[in-house]
């Protein structure tokens, strides 16, 4: 059974940083790109980053300031968020695809003084 659980969200100040992590489990995480998502409180949900077996890319509003990364051995996907932003205060999601979509519950990132 595919599962996705993120984790590391909470409350920082502007200008702070933030480590998200991802565990997956219930298929060859290594062979897959993995995604992350994020849904600020009443907004569509947006994609913010992606990783594949090689590769990298950023939508814009994040780049220079979130680095993603993964972890094979231990079927883990990173998201460090550096210089956070009030506008960056979403639910954030990990996700992949491979015939059907997945994804993870979410954990809230709020970012306010």
């Amino acid at each position: 059974q595919v599962q996705l659980k993120e984790s590391g969200g909470g409350l920082v100040q502007p200008g702070g940083s933030l480590r998200l992590s991802c565990a997956a489990s219930g298929f060859s995480f290594s062979e897959y790109t993995m995604m992350w998502y994020r849904q600020p409180l009443g907004k569509e949900r947006e994609w913010v980053a992606s990783i594949t077996t090689r590769t990298t890319n950023y939508a814009d509003s994040v780049k220079g300031r979130f680095t993603v990364s993964r972890d094979d051995s231990k079927k883990t996907m990173y998201l460090l968020m550096n210089n956070l932003k009030p506008e960056d205060t979403a639910v954030y999601y990990c996700h992949t695809w491979f015939g059907s979509e997945y994804w993870g519950q979410g954990t809230q990132v709020t970012v306010s003084s």
